[in-house]
């Protein structure tokens, strides 16, 4: 049977991976699809997305990434697969999943949703929190497989200027010095 598990993974996160190896034990084949959101300014290309994925699931051999723009019903009826794959954080994520899935069933009557809880250690990760960590300058590596830290840390290195607030450890970002400021030595 094949399973589809589709998102926006911008970027793949541990949690996701988790759920991804869970379900190529459950499923023949896991076809994980990028959707690019219309309501999401994304950090990466569907392309960087595609590639970062193929990168951290290359350990699994019935596995495919692919990229869709439209509903995932579609993408699910034309790759002949009968199960859209979600993972559940918290509770908080189950009350729009199962919105999701009514919605996708009167959409496709022979497409079944599968949830699988997230292990508890990734239980609080998010994409969305990945991001706000690095943009302050914060560490990912625990977060995310290691060549998606390494891009993170790369694209933040690239936004980051000297207007840009100076994360501290334990405190509030600290504004760089000007020239009506001189810096503190000692």
């Amino acid at each position: 049977m094949i399973a589809i598990y589709p998102g926006s993974f911008d970027p793949i996160t541990l949690g996701h991976l988790d759920i991804i190896e869970r379900g190529c034990r459950l499923f023949d084949r896991v076809i994980v699809v990028v959707f690019r959101n219309p309501n999401k300014l994304p950090l990466f290309t569907v392309e960087q997305r595609i590639e970062q994925i193929q990168r951290s699931t290359q350990h699994l051999s019935n596995i495919e990434v692919d990229c869709f723009d439209g509903l995932a019903v579609t993408y699910a009826r034309m790759r002949h697969a009968k199960v859209l794959l979600r993972g559940l954080r918290a509770v908080s994520d189950f009350e729009l999943e199962l919105q999701m899935a009514h919605t996708n069933k009167t959409l496709s009557d022979e497409i079944e949703t599968f949830f699988l809880a997230t292990s508890t250690e990734y239980s609080f990760l998010s994409s969305s929190l990945v991001k706000e960590i690095a943009r302050f300058g914060g560490p990912v590596d625990h977060l995310v497989p290691h060549p998606v830290a390494l891009d993170i840390y790369k694209c933040y290195a690239k936004t980051q200027t000297a207007e840009d607030p100076v994360p501290t450890l334990g405190g509030p970002p600290v504004e760089p010095p000007t020239e009506s400021q001189p810096e503190l030595e000692g």
